[in-house]
């Protein structure tokens, strides 16, 4: 590495839980690096999420972060989020992606196995999630998360994220594995942690 190659580092993705306020997640865009945001439903209906989705895009986008809605292309479309984030299959992601990906990002969840993940890969999103949304209720990641980040890290091209846990502090396991982007959610947005 030399004076023009800047070092590897891994960047933050922050994903919104349920009932977290649009106030409470823009404040947490002073905390670090944060480059993207994904909004889950979490269990909203559309028009709930629609509204909850224009109050934080642009906030986000002001700042800096690009905005992923998670699983509802209308809702991205509407609310002129940056990307999509989908949990479908191999076929759904590549029509989707022949679809959308001109216009925003879309990344893919669910893969469980190195398999799953390969064949989410063929399709070419621009980048692979490697957990589950509002299951890092523990301190450190997920061990196959870390497992298959690594190796996905190593082997392939396309970017990952990978969530930590509920402990800050695992933001350091995530970033050894080589992952590009380490995703946090109850680390920044827990009851009585400051996001900032």
């Amino acid at each position: 590495m030399n004076d023009a190659t800047p070092p590897n580092r891994c960047r933050i993705v922050l994903i919104a839980p349920p009932g977290v306020p649009a106030a409470r997640i823009a404040a947490a865009f002073d905390g670090g690096d944060i480059a993207s945001l994904i909004l889950p439903e979490n269990g909203m209906d559309e028009a709930s999420f629609q509204a909850f989705a224009e109050q934080v895009v642009p906030a986000a986008q002001a700042a800096g972060v690009a905005v992923i809605i998670a699983g509802d292309t209308r809702i991205a479309g509407r609310v002129q989020a940056d990307g999509i984030h989908l949990e479908v299959s191999k076929a759904e992601l590549a029509e989707t992606i022949e679809h959308f990906q001109a216009k925003m990002m879309v990344g893919a969840g669910g893969a469980k196995t190195r398999d799953d993940a390969l064949e989410l890969g063929e399709a070419r999103p621009d980048y692979i999630f490697f957990g589950r949304f509002g299951y890092d209720n523990k301190p450190e990641p997920h061990p196959r998360n870390l497992s298959l980040g690594q190796w996905w890290a190593q082997m392939i091209q396309i970017p990952c994220i990978v969530e930590a846990g509920s402990d800050l502090a695992s933001v350091e396991t995530v970033a050894a594995t080589g992952a590009e982007f380490v995703a946090l959610s109850s680390a920044v947005f827990a009851d009585g942690v400051d996001p900032k």
